[in-house]
This record gives C-alpha cells, sequence and structure tokens, in this order.
C-alpha cells in the first residue's frame, strides 16, 4: 500500500488489499469516482435482465415466506445501488410496497438513489427475506501462500517470500486447496471470505442468501493461483496502491454453508426464466418490431449466460429456514 493510505510495504496481501481497497481513497471508496462499473464489466450492468431475474427470486422467496408484511432485500457490496434500483422497478407495486431494501457499502451513499433504499455499512441484524451480495467475496481481502509461506507485497507489488504459515491459515489450505500447504504452489487462503459469508448469513432470520462470483471448487482449484487488478476495463497487474481493483476467486465451496446449493448462473438464471436461446424466425413476418425487441432481449441473456463468460460465474444459495432453491426436480 501506499504511504497516502497509511500502510507502507512490504506487508502480507490481506492488509494491502484491505488498505488499497478500502482505506482512505482506496479503490471502492474514494468520492467521485466512477464507481465498479467505469472499471469492469458485471451482470449487474451488462443487462437489465439480471435485476429482473433477482426480483424474480426475490417473489419466490417472499412465497416461502407466506408474502410477510415487511420484506427485506440486502444487497451486499452494493456499488452504486444499481442492482438495487433494478429489482424495485421490475417488481410489480404490491411486492414493492412491502419490500425494504438495503444498500450495503463502504462507500458514500450515492447523489440522487432512490430515497427507499437504506445506504449502511453491515448488513442489519435479523432480516427476512433475500440477501444478495453480487461479486462481493471476491474483494474480501486475503493472504496469499507459496511455498508454505506467507506472500509479502511492496507499494508497486513487487512480492517477497514472509514467514511461515499460522496453524489456522496451513489447516484451511489443507482441507480445501490440496497440496498449496506444502512446499511447492501458490495459493489465496479464502479463511476470510469463509468467515465473511458467514457473518453475513448469520444476520438472516429466515429466508435466503446467495453469494454470485467468479469462483472455483476444490477438485479444480487454479495452480497458480487466480490474484489480479482491474483498471478501465482492462486487466493489470495486481499493484495495491489504490489505483486499481484488486481481486480474487473464490472457493465458495468453502464458504456453504449447511443446506447450500452450488451451481452455474447459467443453471440459475434457467432455473429465474432467463431464456438462452433465440426468437422463432417467423416473428420477423408477424411482428418485426417485436422480433427486434426479442432479439434484442435474447442478446443479453445470451451474455448473461455464456458459456466461457458471464454464465460460469458461481452461485452459493443458501437457504435459512425456508425450502432449498432451487428445487429438487421432482418437487416443481
Amino acid at each position: 500500500m501506499s504511504a497516502q493510505g497509511g500502510v507502507r510495504g512490504p506487508v502480507r496481501w490481506r492488509p494491502a488489499m484491505e488498505a488499497a481497497l478500502y482505506g482512505p481513497d482506496g479503490f471502492y471508496v474514494r468520492p467521485g469516482g466512477p464507481g465498479p462499473a467505469g472499471h469492469f464489466r458485471t451482470s449487474v450492468h451488462a443487462s437489465p435482465r439480471y435485476a429482473g431475474a433477482v426480483a424474480r427470486l426475490l417473489r419466490t422467496v417472499d412465497g416461502a415466506l407466506g408474502h410477510p408484511e415487511r420484506l427485506d432485500l440486502v444487497d451486499v457490496g452494493a456499488g452504486r445501488g444499481e442492482l438495487l434500483t433494478g429489482v424495485l422497478a421490475a417488481l410489480p407495486p404490491e411486492v414493492a410496497g412491502r419490500v425494504r431494501p438495503y444498500a450495503v457499502e463502504r462507500a458514500e451513499r450515492p447523489p440522487g438513489l432512490d430515497p427507499r433504499i437504506r445506504w449502511v455499512a453491515e448488513p442489519p441484524e435479523g432480516t427476512t427475506g433475500l440477501l444478495f451480495a453480487n461479486e462481493w467475496l471476491d474483494n474480501v481481502p486475503l493472504d496469499v501462500a507459496e511455498d508454505g509461506r506467507y506472500v509479502l507485497v511492496a507499494p508497486d507489488g513487487t512480492e517477497t517470500p514472509g514467514g511461515p504459515l499460522d496453524a489456522a491459515d496451513r489447516a484451511w489450505l489443507e482441507r480445501w486447496w490440496p497440496g498449496a500447504a506444502g512446499e511447492e504452489g501458490r495459493a489465496e487462503i479464502g479463511r476470510t471470505r469463509d468467515e465473511a459469508w458467514a457473518a453475513a448469513v448469520a444476520t438472516l432470520e429466515r429466508g435466503l442468501a446467495v453469494a454470485v462470483d467468479y469462483a472455483h471448487t476444490r477438485a479444480a482449484r487454479p495452480p497458480f493461483g487466480t490474484l489480479t487488478g482491474f483498471r478501465e476495463g482492462r486487466e493489470v497487474p495486481p499493484v495495491p496502491d489504490g489505483g486499481c481493483d484488486v481481486t480474487a476467486h473464490v472457493a465458495l465451496d468453502a464458504c456453504a454453508g449447511p443446506g447450500a446449493a452450488l451451481l452455474t448462473q447459467r443453471e440459475a438464471l434457467t432455473a429465474l426464466g432467463v431464456p438462452c436461446g433465440r426468437p422463432p424466425l417467423e416473428l420477423a413476418s408477424t411482428d418485426p418490431a417485436a422480433y427486434v425487441r426479442a432479439l434484442s432481449a435474447a442478446g443479453e441473456a445470451a451474455e448473461l449466460t455464456a458459456r466461457g463468460g458471464l454464465g460460469d460465474f458461481g452461485w452459493l444459495v443458501q437457504p435459512v429456514g425456508i425450502p432449498p432453491w432451487p428445487p429438487a426436480a421432482g418437487d416443481r
């Protein structure tokens, strides 16, 4: 981290990420900036169909809860409130009138945001409804291990070997990233993400918690890790100076709690009614304007569900006091 951010290197990657992303003038908290949308494209920014799908998921949760008088919608890592704004617009009035939306974000509230949205620094306790975290966990700071030792990083991104791993981090690697706790290999220690997700889920009294992120599982961990940076739409070296996003993919299987399900975004959005096919060609003859609209919508849906792209995002879906989602085929 830079001296301006209050941290001088070399330090372990976890405090370096914390300062670079959330410290004074950090990437996510500096005032007046474009926010995440100015640096990388997420599902939220790709198409309003994504917010529409989340709105349908919220209505499913609402039904499972018996249509409570107050329906909480908690967006963790809310950016500039784009997802909440889209979901509220996609809901029918009788549902939107019962929704209590919360944007959980460390940055200051942006001007002009819907006044219904409560801007908070932490997920509120005792909520009932849907807790949704879109590309949040990949920005929860973590440590990096290489050859059985912590990796240290200087303000300019230069790495050097640090001390040996402590018992808790070594145990996490031995369980979740086979081979990485030894004398060879590089890995990101996801224990902080596990803890952050468990704490977020614990605030939910009843409902569904969903984390969506670039992810990998124990059977296919990347051999050299995934730590990287993004600036103005381009992937760049992960230099922790506050000038770029610093991110790493998430071991979602390690985060998963009791009753949780793991699926791809393609599977999740298909279950929520986002179509993956083109409109019938005959529609072009009978209603050309409708065909053009349907074709545009199909293109947006294709981007959200594309294999090798956004469709490969992982969805961690964890019910709290309600039936699992998506339901088993025999229960639909």
